[in-house]
């Protein structure tokens, strides 16, 4: 059997062992609902209400601020839908304010909106490294605009967008500000108050939790439709018998990652540039996509000329390398990376995108036989092998 490798923690991550310790009690032990007034409930809430804590702390929240749902792409959801409605309720604003390399969560949502709700968009262009400049999004700001959405750290390309200065230009003209940092809170700090975030997604497996809990935090005083309606659950902004085991698991595994982050970034990043100039430097007609410096720690991304990426995916998975593409995976139809082609890549190079993502298992070996490996399918790809 060769080694198996996993190079796409991007996707997903393992749980922690410790995040499994911490969510075993809930699912037998303190089992009962947080909603019931006896015991087993007020134990249930307690657990519920700690990790709300948690969480909070970790973002620079208010406990109150914190609601739970299923994943990252919920709390996208509710922080959109939910905000464009409040908003247009309240002002009649009803432009939504994004860009082109937001995840599906969030473009795919707010398209909904344009189509069956009424609502317009406008996305922002972005610069080579998919970056937004805060220029362009003052131009953007007038009076009918009714949420601005930018996420934190792109998880194609892995370029980190400056949220401070949107934030601070977003709160300047009144406008509630939107960020999906599901790839972000994996590996930079996040302060919901220093960045005058007023909405703020995450998802617990992008960290070594549980896949299926996420949270949204949602600063005081923002109003927010609610995404479903029934018992009345998270302060009435989603409804519905909270997952305690999951909710404990995304508390300890978001506090877990919080004391880890500067070890981790410093390991990461080293590995990182290792990674990049191996690659650069082996594989002709390679180049690097997303910013050279200011991506996330762990997160490499290529785009090779004149090369099919779910092909060379394939390959790699063959050699036992599991990695991924921004191409559209539909074998015998690949489709260019729409997120490469906002960045003005032609098509000779937006069907051949490869995403290379570290974590806390990789090792210096591990990367030295990717890089090894890479090239001689790169060539069998292009034929010239």
């Amino acid at each position: 059997m060769k080694e198996r490798i996993y190079l796409d923690y991007a996707a997903t991550t393992p749980v922690d062992p410790r995040v499994v310790e911490s969510m075993l009690p809930f699912f037998n032990g303190t089992f009962g609902n947080p909603s019931s007034v006896h015991w087993f409930g007020q134990q249930a809430e307690a657990a519920l209400e700690r990790a709300r804590e948690t969480v909070a702390g970790a973002l620079g929240a208010q406990p109150e601020e914190i609601v739970f749902t299923s994943c990252g792409t919920e709390s996208d959801n509710l922080a959109i839908r939910g905000m464009a409605f409040t908003q247009r309720e309240k002002t009649g604003a009803h432009r939504i304010i994004t860009t082109p390399l937001e995840h599906h969560a969030v473009l795919h949502t707010v398209e909904q909106l344009v189509e069956l709700n009424g609502f317009s968009m406008e996305l922002l262009p972005v610069d080579q490294y998919g970056r937004v400049d805060p220029e362009d999004l003052r131009h953007a700001l007038r009076g009918d605009v009714a949420l601005v959405s930018i996420m934190f750290a792109n998880n194609e390309i892995g370029t980190v967008n400056p949220l401070a200065e949107i934030g601070e230009l977003c709160h300047q003209r009144g406008v509630p500000l939107h960020s999906d940092a599901v790839q972000a809170a994996a590996h930079l700090p996040m302060n919901v108050v220093r960045d005058q975030i007023d909405l703020l997604a995450i998802g617990a497996h992008k960290f070594y939790g549980p896949k299926g809990v996420g949270a949204l935090a949602v600063r005081k005083g923002v109003k927010l439709h609610p995404s479903q309606t029934g018992g009345g659950q998270e302060n009435g902004r989603r409804a519905g018998t909270q997952n305690i085991p999951y909710i404990v698991g995304l508390a300890e595994a978001l506090k877990l990652t919080v004391a880890d982050m500067e070890i981790r970034h410093e390991r990461y990043s080293i590995k990182r540039k290792r990674l990049i100039a191996g690659v650069l430097e082996n594989v002709p007609g390679s180049r690097l996509t997303g910013h050279p410096t200011d991506r996330l720690p762990n997160h490499a991304s290529f785009a090779f000329e004149g090369l099919d990426g779910n092909h060379l995916l394939t390959l790699l998975d063959a050699a036992g390398f599991a990695c991924s593409s921004g191409s559209a995976c539909k074998v015998g139809d690949p489709k260019p990376s729409a997120v490469l082609e906002a960045l003005g890549l032609s098509q000779a190079w937006t069907l051949g995108s490869l995403r290379v993502t570290l974590g806390e298992s990789t090792t210096d070996e591990q990367v030295e036989s990717f890089i090894n490996v890479l090239p001689g399918l790169v060539r069998k790809v292009r034929g010239t092998a």
